[in-house]
């Protein structure tokens, strides 16, 4: 049978325009249909976006230790200056993508694409048939059902991202990576922040001593962390709004101007109704090939109910593309980053210490402080640690976490570590560049050594 696409890929961010270029390369015929703009939710409303303004607030943090170098100035914010760079970086990487759709032949498709059959999908009342589909839906914003969560002020992040005005007062419901993040933009930005979380741990999937020193850093930031508490309802209130909560047995109430849902995100589904396949309450489920219960159909990416990373997307793309094209390739997951865009930086990869010792019973555990760190005394923050955790037969890397300034970009060394089997060994043997902040994984490597 004769199809208009040898591949269709239905959605155009980090997962969707990877997996179709991929395709392109391989030489199928691909489309791609994006129902908004192209690079998705982490371009145009999430990853990206919020890098400006996190930056940003690390900027504004920097003045707080910059008299100890010397250097007397004092931080003025223009909202309207730093909303117009955010657009302009939003801009120039969503026009990349494009040359990409064109440099690679892919016929890009506007609009929301309904599933008709398996290898039939509508879009805006024209069909389009494909030998095989790529899904790529991502996620959206999910909103719980609290009283009062429908209530002007009451806002989402991709509002928190235009960035209208700062709030006097932002209360925060949750204290995953969105809700950090924003917690600590706005609180450099001027707003005095709450946040209330249902969790009785902040970060649970890291160890204490990592998310210990976060605690301890937004409490240096005066916000406020309310753990192990439930909001019960959104109500007006003198500032705006007042926002209701259980914790510790006892009905607490934060006064605000807004207040910010980061409650967490869920699959992307609309619109494959008609597929019939097999998904659970997170999402489209796959095996390791990417492939869904129909055998024409793969997915990729938050639409999936696994790890909602950009990146994570990207890879899986990748994978699902060339078993579309008839190859067969598994997706390896057990080295996939995770990174937090807070002051400080937070960034993880593969077990933490309990998982480690739930799988090997007696594991290594090495850390390295910050505080001794020559290039973290050099940039005066030296708030900081890095933990490394290894298998205890043949000393190989299984974790890594590291809380610290740069942290998001030294974890690669343990995310190259764990893909390829390093030991620690290894990593000591290996020469790190001095002063540099990723020669104190070295020193975490080399103290279990010791």
């Amino acid at each position: 049978m004769g199809y208009d696409y040898d591949v269709a890929v239905v959605g155009g961010g980090p997962g969707g325009y990877v997996a179709a270029i991929r395709a392109s390369r391989l030489g199928a015929r691909t489309a791609l249909i994006e129902e908004r703009d192209l690079g998705g939710t982490c371009l145009n409303r999430g990853c990206i976006p919020t890098k400006v303004f996190a930056h940003a607030a690390s900027i504004i943090g920097e003045f707080e230790s910059v008299k100890d170098f010397g250097i007397d100035a004092e931080p003025r914010l223009d909202v309207e200056r730093l909303r117009k760079k955010k657009t302009n970086v939003i801009s120039r990487l969503r026009n990349g993508v494009s040359y990409l759709m064109k440099a690679h032949g892919i016929n890009v498709i506007n609009g929301r694409a309904v599933f008709a059959d398996k290898n039939t999908i509508e879009v805006q009342g024209t069909r389009c048939t494909a030998d095989k589909f790529i899904i790529a839906t991502g996620s959206k914003t999910f909103m719980p059902p609290i009283p009062g969560v429908d209530l002007p002020g009451v806002i989402t992040s991709d509002k928190a991202l235009e960035m209208e005005k700062i709030p006097s007062k932002l209360v925060i419901i949750g204290a995953g990576i969105i809700g950090l993040e924003f917690a600590c933009i706005y609180s450099a930005m001027g707003s005095k922040v709450a946040i209330v979380e249902m969790l009785p741990e902040l970060l649970p999937m890291l160890d204490g001593d990592i998310s210990g020193i976060m605690k301890r850093s937004l409490a240096r930031k005066n916000i406020e962390l309310y753990l192990d508490s439930r909001v019960n309802k959104i109500e007006g209130g003198t500032q705006g709004l007042n926002v209701v909560f259980s914790a510790g047995g006892k009905v607490l109430e934060e006064e605000c101007e807004q207040v910010l849902v980061a409650a967490g995100r869920t699959a992307n589904i609309n619109g494959i109704e008609a597929l019939g396949l097999n998904m659970d309450k997170k999402g489209i489920i796959v095996d390791s090939f990417m492939k869904t219960s129909e055998n024409n159909i793969y997915a990729a990416g938050d639409v999936t109910g696994g790890i909602q990373l950009a990146h994570a997307a990207s890879y899986q793309g990748a994978v699902a593309a060339v078993n579309a094209m008839g190859e067969k390739k598994q997706a390896d997951m057990k080295s996939v980053p995770s990174c937090i865009y807070t002051e400080p930086e937070v960034a993880w990869v593969g077990m933490n210490e309990r998982q480690a010792r739930d799988k090997y019973k007696d594991v290594k555990v090495g850390t390295y402080s910050y505080s001794a760190s020559g290039r973290a005394m050099t940039t005066g923050d030296d708030t900081g640690l890095i933990k490394v955790i290894a298998e205890p037969k043949f000393n190989q890397i299984v974790g890594m976490e590291i809380i610290g300034r740069c942290a998001n970009e030294i974890i690669h060394e343990g995310a190259l570590s764990i893909k390829n089997e390093f030991t620690l060994e290894e990593i000591v043997e290996t020469i790190h560049a001095h002063p540099t902040f990723s020669e104190s994984i070295k020193d975490a490597c080399e103290s279990i050594l010791d």
